[in-house]
């Protein structure tokens, strides 16, 4: 298994959405308006704050408020990181082609069978997004404003996709989904605000 928080950026054929730059965690993450995000430090820790959340543009409606990272190709990828929800929710990016292609675990407050649209996993091909996880089971968080640890792996060969939180298996966060393969990895929310710090990515 090959850590790769230090490696080099690979090119990607697909061009990234985002139109700033922002480093830390040892990368660099694009976003689309650096304004919108804050590097600090809590408890020796380097922390990544979306501190503005947007609603996406009029078109389909998928997220947009996300810090992108470019990695290698991989059979096999995860990505772990201590996340807190300052609203009800926030999202990891995976498998990302382009601001049409990609995949996104919303993890959330809220229950799935409660507000469909959260607490999910989700597929972004062209259009809106759609869930592709079934809704039924606990949120992935008990409460906002707290300290999380969230863990999602992502097999690119079988499309096998899994979270877990504080150790914790989410059943609303396992999926399958064969059409994209892998792709880059981001950090945000749908529409709400959220930190982020310790994160690590690790490909096979």
């Amino acid at each position: 298994m090959k850590r790769i928080l230090f490696a080099p950026l690979l090119l990607w054929t697909s061009a990234v959405q985002a139109a700033d730059a922002l480093a830390v965690f040892g990368r660099q993450w694009t976003v689309p308006a650096a304004a919108d995000w804050r590097l600090g430090g809590e408890g020796g820790a380097a922390t990544l704050h979306l501190v503005t959340g947007r609603e996406p543009p009029p078109g389909p409606r998928r997220p947009v408020q996300f810090a992108l990272t470019e990695i290698p190709r991989y059979d096999e990828l995860t990505v772990e990181a201590d996340v807190k929800p300052l609203g009800r929710s926030l999202i990891i990016v995976f498998a990302y082609r382009d601001a049409a292609h990609f995949d996104y675990v919303h993890l959330s407050i809220d229950a799935g069978t409660g507000v469909p649209a959260h607490n999910g996993v989700f597929h972004v091909y062209g259009g809106e997004r759609v869930r592709i996880s079934r809704p039924e089971g606990p949120p992935a968080f008990p409460r906002n404003n707290h300290w999380y640890h969230a863990k999602l792996t992502h097999d690119a060969r079988s499309g096998a996709i899994a979270v877990t939180v504080d150790g914790r298996a989410v059943p609303a966060l396992g999926a399958v989904d064969v059409s994209l393969g892998p792709g880059q990895v981001g950090l945000g929310s749908f529409d709400e605000t959220a930190e982020f710090r310790n994160v690590e990515i690790t490909t096979r």
